[in-house]
């Protein structure tokens, strides 16, 4: 290691590439934050429930924000290695010159439920469940992959090289191709039980082996950034790229949660819940009910609940029906009105359903309006809603073998950052939960990994122990546990089933069926 970067005076590069946002984050070696820049993830709108990402904007976008916080180091060969992690599912399609074929179709576009449908009745939801630990949903890569196939045929024989979103900035940061084995659980063609590209579903959707990035750990190293990125970015050709990973997966990383009996609950727009497992979950029951499960290394494993549309609600509620009110008036508001919100309940499906259901044509829906509704009430019900929908989603996993209720919930990501909601939210599941003092826990984690790739820390593990993060505790209200308890068992959790019918009917008819 050089002089310049000895000790204290390393830093490291973490990048996350996120839905709404594009974050850039240089950090010391003990989490601590030097210099950010976050810029709008630039995503297009095609038509109702589509969307999907310009390759080249991506990464025009990422290297900005990398200059903004190159420029204000005193010196940028101080950074000694670079990690990205992003959304799972979107594929990004290169040809033979590494340029994009087509549009990277964005993880939460709706256009692939046919793709879907044509996967599961060629191999069945129990044998895709099976190989890949996944219940079939319309998001994951390959259905993506099959849409460009059937309706851009041109686009698809010219691919020859898929990456998802991490590994496709890593890729125009070194040059060198990779995908992790987090990001690889998220396409539904990674055979989870032998961490290798499952050649039965690639030859069932006629996609060649070949076209997948080689698999690896998060945090191998994958090669210095090239002269052209550092040109684009102001790193320099002395910092090392590493894998990164999926951002729910990396933020858990940066916390040190990867043991049994801890439960991660991360959320930014999207909402993850992260429980360690020793091995996969074998009943097809988990895949039925929407559950999705993961590697981040060899004998890691993990098991994914959460919400599509969490944070992404809020936000929602803010543009649509906040009249131009900033969060803390809204999260004031909201602290006004009583615990129940006037009778007022939230459904958060404004993208898909959440497990312990597979419904990608459900939607969101306020029940028990009246007169006397203020916004205040109808914005803690949103809140009261994602608490309870984590509930939904927690209670059916402790069913099966080997998953116990976790000895500690700690908690990450921007809604930490309302503490009314995480009031509620502990009060929902009656234990306290531990919000980990961390800014940008999943950009951290990306940056851990890049000093693992680069040699500062010898392993993850040693990496978490450097880490100076703070954390505070958000005790359940008591006075409020027995009212939602009685409103989730009685109310809430009927609310799906009940307006399921009618949710389907209205798919059906902006569909023209």
């Amino acid at each position: 290691m050089s002089e310049q970067r000895s000790g204290d005076s390393i830093l490291l590069a973490g990048v996350d590439l996120g839905t709404t946002n594009i974050k850039a984050i240089l950090f010391d070696r003990r989490g601590h934050i030097v210099s950010q820049a976050s810029l709008p993830t630039p995503t297009h709108f095609p038509r109702p429930g589509w969307a999907h990402f310009e390759p080249e904007e991506l990464w025009q976008q990422t290297a900005r924000a990398l200059r903004q916080v190159t420029r204000r180091v005193d010196d940028p060969a101080r950074i000694a290695g670079i990690a990205v992690a992003s959304f799972g599912e979107t594929v990004v399609p290169l040809d033979a010159a590494g340029q994009p074929t087509t549009h990277a179709i964005a993880w939460f576009d709706k256009r692939t439920e046919a793709q879907s449908r044509w996967l599961t009745e060629r191999l069945g939801d129990d044998r895709l469940f099976q190989i890949t630990g996944l219940a079939p949903l319309p998001m994951f890569s390959i259905c993506k992959m099959l849409w460009i196939q059937e309706h851009e045929p041109e686009a698809f024989q010219r691919t020859a090289l898929w990456l998802l979103g991490a590994d496709y900035i890593a890729y125009r940061l070194s040059g060198v191709p990779a995908t992790d084995y987090s990001l690889a659980s998220r396409t539904m063609a990674l055979d989870l039980h032998h961490l290798r590209w499952s050649q039965e579903i690639l030859e069932a959707a006629g996609i060649p082996a070949d076209v997948f990035a080689p698999l690896a750990p998060s945090g191998t190293a994958l090669g210095p950034v090239t002269p052209e990125a550092a040109a684009a970015t102001g790193l320099t050709t002395s910092t090392q790229v590493a894998t990164g990973g999926h951002d729910h997966v990396v933020g858990a990383y940066a916390v040190g949660v990867h043991q049994p009996g801890t439960l991660l609950n991360s959320l930014g727009t999207a909402e993850a819940l992260f429980l360690p497992l020793d091995r996969p979950l074998t009943d097809p029951n988990v895949g039925r009910q929407g559950y999705t499960q993961g590697a981040h290394v060899a004998g890691r494993y993990y098991v994914f609940g959460g919400q599509y549309t969490s944070g992404g609600s809020v936000e929602w509620f803010r543009k649509a029906l906040g009249e131009g009110a900033d969060y803390a008036t809204l999260v004031q508001e909201a602290q006004e009105a009583p615990a129940g919100s006037l009778g007022v309940q939230f459904l958060p499906h404004l993208r898909q359903a959440s497990p312990p259901h597979v419904d990608v044509r459900t939607r969101g829906a306020f029940i028990g309006l009246s007169t006397d509704v203020t916004r205040g009430a109808l914005f803690r019900a949103v809140l009261e809603g994602l608490a309870f929908e984590t509930r939904s989603t927690l209670e059916p996993q402790y069913r099966y073998a080997g998953i116990q209720w976790p000895d500690r919930i700690l908690a990450i990501g921007g809604g930490t950052r309302n503490p009314l909601l995480m009031a509620i939210k502990a009060t929902v599941l009656d234990q306290a939960i531990t919000i980990v003092g961390v800014e940008e826990a999943t950009a951290l984690g990306a940056a851990v990994l890049g000093g693992v790739g680069a040699g500062v820390y010898p392993d993850r593990e040693a990496a978490v122990q450097e880490l100076r993060l703070s954390q505070s505790t958000v005790a359940p209200v008591r006075e409020w546990v027995e009212r939602y308890d009685i409103l989730y068992r009685e109310v809430y959790r009927h609310i799906y089933d009940t307006l399921r019918p009618l949710h389907h009917r209205l798919h059906a008819l902006l569909q023209g069926d």
